[in-house]
């Protein structure tokens, strides 16, 4: 409704005047319809925006009163996913720890015995 008035509308107008064919002129036709369109895209794209931005306001504030309803509910799984994270990073440590370990004993069971190791 409200890009009813619109200047790019004026170009879409039928003209009633028969107009001899030339090539630069199709082609320079085509150009203009294509920016013309480029243009009222933009002005669509930009409108909605604006429309919208309100719209964020309100939905982060809506989604803010359905937490506070459903606390409860989050609650649980905020404390159990918080006791999960510390697991993963607990085993990541004991692993990257253990692999410490394994990498020093081979460098010091290692020696210098080229033959034991397969390498001439």
């Amino acid at each position: 409704k409200e890009l009813a008035i619109d200047s790019t509308f004026e170009f879409e107008k039928r003209r009633n005047r028969p107009v001899k064919y030339d090539r630069n002129l199709m082609g320079k036709t085509i150009l203009a319809m294509q920016r013309v369109q480029a243009i009222k895209e933009k002005r669509e794209e930009r409108f909605f925006a604006n429309r919208m931005k309100d719209a964020k306001k309100e939905q982060k504030a809506q989604a803010r009163v359905e937490i506070e309803k459903g606390i409860e509910l989050l609650a649980p799984a905020v404390a159990n996913r918080e006791e999960v994270m510390r697991n993963v990073v607990d085993k990541a440590r004991e692993r990257i720890a253990s692999r410490k370990r394994n990498a020093g004993q081979k460098i010091v069971s290692g020696g210098g015995d080229n033959k034991a190791d397969g390498i001439d």
